[in-house]
């Protein structure tokens, strides 16, 4: 028997658990992760895959159950009170915040350009779209699997039927991508799982397989079958001279062709294949990127499309990683939240064990008796037994509250240990006692390092919501809606709300005094209310309605610019009828007359 190795690498910090890296195999326990040794699955995903296992057992409560495989019946007596799901449910929400908003780029600036209406109108449709998509239910179910597993994967689809791009969430354990030199954003990404035997239909098991593929255009294909009378795909036109899809160009170098999002021609595409194997066809050797097409068993798709290498007509992969925290320096995988406390959750666990089998003893003592006049008498504690002593008798309770006592104060020190290191203060738990509460100023304090936290995750998942509503807004072009013809795709973003408590009334104080000292803008102000909390849903519609009422601030711009023009679109007005006279406006009575009027006024009161 060899050494064993000392490995490092992105779940490293699970290697103390018996049950992750074997002392005999330096590996996982191959009872315990059956599906991670599957004979598909590649060599450099199999800890992943049982790191997934293992964190979803501390989240579902199954910790012991699963340490059982290993060290027997025994692991498996450990109380397990959910503070795993407890946490990771914290991180989550705290990471959504109260509310989710989709800004584009442009909606809130004040002008009134083409370009600001066009993104105003694209604003809209991404909200319309949202709420039709439920996206904040697929956030939530995203953002939970990313806390508690380390990663989460969206997938978008277009769906003709409903004439709009749709999301889905899918487990990181079935997300297999292709990782090259530039491992950020993969050209090739599997979604593969195992589907059991079904005796009753005659299935046998299978592994299916859904493969996004960025590739270089190539000829147009038609669904068709093979000679067995599977389903298939052939190219159309003969071998020498194939047809292209209509719209497409090919030149000595390739086949390019011009999407409405770029402003050069491409020659990438992105290929669909959607098939399933027998388990007994897969040979030792294949892994889920090397699998026998020619044992393999294609999709049909609704419209009859058959899904092998199907053009989707887009040159991007719709597939978004969401990792849980900044990848390290060329990694590609997160990291889960409670990867750092899994040891502290272990002695917790540990301590809520010792604790119930020590208040038994506290809630039955334990009597010793001596001197009993019948010493055939069942000394067994019940309400009303009486023991009836001889002469120099004596009965005495073994207290054991002291110790349980003890047990309990090392439970709550060891849920404090986890939250400090989770970084999550009692408030944000809503453990902290309200008759407690430090200043305002102590309670910003004591949230310093849940803001450094949820910071740094919000950083790691900016950018993939952009992807996400730019690959949204290209599915809608690329599938000819009528809304979005001649559109282009805008920056957009999704905006998370508050997580903790805010003071509406000091933040009131704090916008007002800023805004009167014309210090910030109106937008400015409005973002900073809608932050702290205030029901603002729409900066730019709420500048609306406050610019629609402010008469004085329009009295100002007309004697500023002199444009009753102006006037009326700061107003939200519609244009004045140029043939209809504009209303005459009189002098005031303020100011001293001219002397040539001051004179003639004299002359005329003169007897």
């Amino acid at each position: 028997m060899g050494l064993r190795q000392f490995l490092v690498d992105a779940w490293g910090w699970l290697n103390f658990k018996p049950v992750f890296a074997d002392p005999t195999t330096g590996g996982p326990h191959r009872r315990a992760f059956p599906a991670a040794y599957s004979t598909w699955v590649p060599d450099e995903d199999v800890r992943r895959l049982a790191a997934y296992t293992v964190l979803a057992a501390y989240d579902g409560g199954q910790a012991g159950e699963l340490a059982e495989v290993r060290d027997g019946p025994q692991a498996r007596e450990r109380r397990e009170y959910g503070d795993p799901a407890a946490f990771v449910d914290a991180i989550t929400s705290d990471v959504l915040g109260d509310e989710q908003r989709i800004v584009v780029d442009g909606t809130e600036e004040d002008d009134t350009t083409t370009e600001d209406e066009e993104a105003r109108a694209v604003q809209e449709d991404l909200l319309a779209w949202a709420e039709e998509e439920l996206l904040a239910m697929r956030m939530q179910q995203a953002e939970r699997k990313a806390v508690g597993l380390g990663d989460a994967v969206y997938r978008l689809a277009w769906e003709p039927d409903k004439r709009r791009p749709v999301i889905r969430v899918v487990d990181p354990g079935f997300y297999f991508p292709v990782l090259g030199d530039d491992g950020e954003f993969p050209a090739r990404v599997h979604f593969a799982w195992e589907l059991p035997e079904d005796p009753r239909r005659g299935l046998k098991p299978r592994l299916r397989r859904i493969t996004y593929e960025l590739a270089p255009i190539s000829p147009q294909t038609v669904s068709g079958s093979d000679r067995r009378g599977r389903p298939h795909r052939t190219v159309v036109g003969d071998e020498d001279d194939p047809q292209l899809i209509p719209g497409d160009t090919a030149d000595e170098t390739g086949i390019w062709r011009q999407y409405a999002w770029n402003q050069e021609p491409s020659s990438l595409t992105c290929y669909l294949t959607d098939a399933t194997w027998l388990l007994e066809d897969l040979e030792r050797t294949s892994d889920v990127d090397n699998l026998p097409m020619d044992k393999a068993t294609y999709a049909v798709r609704g419209d009859g499309e058959v899904l092998n290498a199907l053009d989707l007509m887009i040159d991007f992969v719709p597939v978004i990683h969401l990792p849980n925290t900044v990848p390290a320096a060329e990694e590609y995988w997160g990291k889960a939240s409670l990867a750092s406390v899994l040891q502290v959750l272990d002695e917790l666990a540990a301590s809520d064990t010792d604790a119930a089998r020590a208040s038994a003893t506290t809630g039955i003592p334990i009597l010793s008796v001596s001197g009993l006049q019948d010493g055939r008498a069942s000394v067994q504690v019940e309400p009303g037994t009486v023991f009836r002593l001889a002469d120099g008798g004596r009965m005495d309770v073994v207290n054991t509250a002291p110790q349980l006592a003890q047990l309990l104060s090392t439970v709550e020190t060891l849920r404090d240990r986890a939250a400090v290191n989770l970084r999550l203060p009692a408030v944000a738990l809503g453990t902290q006692d309200p008759a407690q509460l430090p200043s305002g100023y102590a309670l910003k304090i004591s949230l310093g390092p849940l803001d450094k936290l949820v910071a740094s995750m919000r950083l790691a998942r900016r950018h993939k919501y952009q992807l996400l509503l730019r690959f949204t807004q290209r599915l809608f072009i690329a599938g000819q809606h009528p809304d979005w013809v001649g559109r282009r795709v805008h920056q957009a973003n999704i905006v998370m709300g508050a997580y903790t408590p805010t003071d509406r009334m000091g933040v009131l104080e704090e916008v007002a005094t800023a805004y009167g000292a014309r210090l910030i803008s109106l937008e400015t102000a409005l973002r900073m209310l809608a932050e702290g909390g205030w029901p603002i849903n729409d900066v730019a519609v709420e500048i609306d309605r406050i610019q629609s009422r402010a008469f004085d601030q329009a009295g100002e711009l007309a004697d500023a610019t002199g444009d009753a023009a102006a006037v009326r679109d700061y107003l939200g007005l519609a244009p004045a009828d140029p043939e209809q006279a504009p209303a005459p406006v009189l002098p005031g009575p303020a100011g001293p007359l001219p002397a040539a009027a001051a004179e003639d006024d004299a002359g005329q009161q003169a007897p």
